[in-house]
C-alpha cells in the first residue's frame, strides 16, 4: 500500500489479473473454481543460513525477542521460486482497456455483488466506523485477492528473508521482515498461519508488513488483527482504515467517466488511455491511489465499486490496439484458438500469457515464424 508498496502489484493485483482468463495463472488477478496454488518448497543453502545468523542479531537489537525469532525461522528455509519470480516478472503494459477488461469482469462483479450482499451487516458496521463506503472496500477486496479466495500460501518469513538475503532490494525487505517478526511477537499470527503472496503480500487485502503495523485494526475484538482468517472482517476494516486515514470523504463518489453522475463530483479529467474515455475524479481518487498508486487501478477500484452497487459498464469506446485489433476482434483471436486446439483459458480480450502461449503454439504447429503476437491476419487465418 502507499507509493512503495506497488513492487507488490505482482502480488495482489498481479495474482488478481492473472486469474482473468486470457492471463490466467488473475490476481494477480480467477472466476472458476480457483486452482490449486504451486507450493514453494524451500532448499539447503549454507548462505541464507549465514545471513539468518547474522540477521539475528540485528533484529534482537530492533527489539525483537529470541523466543520470536527461534518460532519464526524453526520451519523458514530458502525459496529458490521467490528469487525466480523476483527477478522475472512479467512485464505487460496493460492499456486500461485490458485492465478494466479484468478488474471488472463479468465474474468479477458477480462475486462482488454476492460478497457485498453476504457481508453486508458486516460491511456496514465498518462504513459506520471508518466512513468508507461498503461497496468501494469490497471493490478493493476484490481487486486484491478476488474475494479471498487468492490469499497467497508462500510462508511470509521464508519469503521476506530469502529477498533481504538475496539482496536486490536488501534493506527493503529486511524492514518487511522485521515488521513481519514484530507482528509474530505482537501474537495476532502464527510463524506458520502467516502467508501471503511471493513478495510478502498478506491476506483478504494484501497489506505488506510495514502498512500492517501501522494501519491494520481488530474489529473483531478478539485481540488479534487477523487478516488471514477465513473470515475477512478483520481485514476489511483495515482497509477502510487505511483509506479513511488516506483522506476518504465520506458520501463523495470517487468520480466517474465523463457525464456519469458520479464525475459531478470531481474536478480533474484525466484520459488514461489514448483515444479511450475521459474520466473525471475528485478527493476519493486520490484516496484510493493512496493503496496503489496507479490511475488504472484506483479506476478499477472505483469502477466495479460502482458495478456492484448497480452501475453500468463504461460507455465510451477505446481505440484499436497496437496490432490494429479492437477487443471483439481479440475475444474472436482467444475463441478460434481454442477451437482449433490451442486453449487460451477464456476469451475476455485480454491477450496475457496462456493467450500468446497458445498463439506461439499455433504458429509453430503451422510452420508460422513464431512471435506470440496477435495479428489481423492471424484471426483470419483461423476463420
Amino acid at each position: 500500500m502507499q507509493a512503495t508498496r506497488r513492487i507488490f502489484t505482482l502480488g495482489a493485483m498481479a495474482a488478481a489479473l492473472s486469474a482473468c482468463s486470457g492471463t490466467r495463472s488473475l490476481g494477480r488477478a480467477s472466476a472458476a473454481p480457483r486452482p490449486a496454488e504451486t507450493v514453494m518448497q524451500a532448499v539447503p543453502n549454507p548462505a541464507w543460513d549465514a545471513w539468518v545468523a547474522s540477521f539475528r542479531g540485528r533484529a534482537a537489537g530492533q527489539g525483537i525477542s529470541d523466543a520470536t525469532l527461534s518460532r519464526a525461522f524453526a520451519g523458514a528455509g530458502f525459496l529458490p521460486d521467490v528469487i525466480d519470480r523476483d527477478r522475472n516478472q512479467t512485464e505487460f503494459t496493460r492499456t486500461l482497456e485490458e485492465y478494466l477488461a479484468i478488474a471488472a469482469s463479468d465474474e468479477r462483479v458477480e462475486k462482488g455483488r454476492a460478497n457485498f450482499a453476504r457481508y453486508r451487516d458486516t460491511l456496514a458496521a465498518i462504513e459506520a466506523r471508518y466512513g468508507v463506503e461498503a461497496h468501494v472496500v469490497t471493490a478493493v477486496w476484490g481487486l486484491e485477492s478476488m474475494f479471498g479466495e487468492r490469499r497467497g500460501n508462500v510462508p511470509v518469513v521464508s519469503a521476506l528473508s530469502t529477498l533481504a538475503y538475496e539482496g536486490r532490494r536488501g534493506a527493503f525487505f529486511e524492514a518487511q521482515l522485521l515488521a513481519a517478526l514484530r507482528i509474530v511477537q505482537n501474537g495476532d499470527i502464527t510463524p506458520d498461519r502467516m502467508t501471503g503472496s511471493w513478495a510478502g503480500a498478506m491476506g483478504h487485502t494484501q497489506f505488506i508488513p510495514t502498512s500492517y503495523l501501522e494501519y491494520a485494526v481488530d474489529f473483531t475484538g478478539d485481540g488479534r488483527r487477523d487478516i488471514w482468517s477465513d473470515d475477512p472482517t478483520d481485514a476489511l476494516a483495515s482497509t477502510a482504515a487505511y483509506l479513511s486515514r488516506s483522506g476518504w470523504r465520506r458520501g463523495q463518489p470517487w468520480g466517474g467517466e465523463a457525464g456519469s453522475p458520479g464525475a459531478a463530483a470531481g474536478s480533474t479529467r484525466i484520459q488514461p488511455q489514448a483515444g479511450g474515455p475521459v474520466f473525471v475524479v475528485g478527493p476519493n481518487f486520490n484516496a484510493i491511489k493512496r493503496y496503489n498508486n496507479s490511475d488504472s487501478y484506483a479506476i478499477g477500484v472505483g469502477h466495479l465499486s460502482d458495478r456492484i452497487i448497480g452501475g453500468g459498464p463504461i460507455q465510451g469506446s477505446f481505440p484499436p490496439d497496437r496490432y490494429g485489433m479492437t477487443a471483439d476482434q481479440r475475444k474472436a483471436l482467444q475463441q478460434r484458438l481454442t477451437a482449433a486446439g490451442f486453449d487460451t483459458q477464456g476469451a475476455d480480450g485480454v491477450l496475457g500469457t496462456n493467450s500468446r502461449a497458445a498463439i506461439s503454439a499455433y504458429q509453430s504447429r503451422n510452420g508460422l515464424p513464431v512471435t506470440g503476437e496477435p495479428s489481423l491476419d492471424l484471426l483470419a487465418r483461423l476463420r
